[in-house]
């Protein structure tokens, strides 16, 4: 991270313990750490701060973490990790369906935890939450259909309306508008977002799909732009307004 920028993350959780764990491992990466024990905190501390990434567990006390993140969604888009047990597949797919970015399971790898939040971070800053876009990164629009994605001001207009999109979601986005018509595996998709190898990362890319079409679609069921094609991946349709 440039020295310009004080990175704040947030760690949630209602075992200290792992609060306090998580925080030495990025503190010693040049992290300026918050900490919250339950989702309410963790919406408070969102509001009050300038929080560039959040890590949150899913089963706590007072707010859980999945409220937590709806909550959060609805104001904020920075970049949210789940954490969750191992075992829980279905903590991670509901992490992902309201709106958080990435998932790690515990008990973690420092090494991937940390992997896992420069990357999301680089995400976060490559979306343009860091600095203002130039002149002619404004004028630089996409338009399929009803569908007007301004690259420069990290801005969605689906049929004149603004959408709300997180950074993950406008990146997948962008990256399927600039090849209508091209075919992108799941694999060719996480990797490019994420910068990580995609192996058997089927369900996070369709959870992030199937996001981005709840906002652009009128029938999701029925999509006119993002569509499946089985057995080979994702392709975003060239069609009239």
């Amino acid at each position: 991270m440039s020295a310009e920028f004080k990175t704040n993350v947030l760690v949630v959780d209602d075992d200290k313990e792992i609060v306090g764990a998580i925080a030495a491992l990025l503190e010693r990466e040049g992290y300026n750490i918050y900490k919250a024990y339950d989702g309410l905190m963790a919406l408070d501390t969102v509001m009050s701060n300038d929080i560039h990434l959040m890590l949150i567990d899913v089963m706590m006390p007072n707010m859980d973490g999945l409220s937590a993140i709806m909550r959060i969604r609805e104001t904020k888009n920075i970049p949210i990790i789940v954490l969750s047990a191992k075992t829980e597949n279905t903590d991670k797919v509901l992490g992902l369906s309201v709106g958080a970015d990435d998932y790690i399971a515990k008990p973690y790898n420092p090494m991937e935890l940390v992997a896992r939040v420069k990357s999301g971070l680089r995400r976060y800053m490559r979306f343009g939450a860091f600095g203002k876009s130039n002149s002619e990164e404004e004028k630089d629009v996409l338009r399929i259909g009803g569908l007007e994605l301004y690259l420069g001001e990290k801005r969605l207009l689906v049929d004149g309306e603004n959408i709300k999109l997180t950074a993950t979601e406008f990146k997948i986005l962008e990256l399927l508008m600039r090849s209508p018509g091209k075919i992108y595996s799941a694999e060719e998709i996480y990797e490019k977002i994420w910068n990580e190898d995609g192996y058997g990362v089927e369900n996070t890319v369709m959870v992030h799909i199937r996001h981005i079409r709840e906002k652009i679609e009128i029938n999701p069921k029925e999509p006119r732009y993002i569509k499946v094609v089985w057995g080979l991946g994702y392709k975003i349709e060239e069609v009239n307004k």
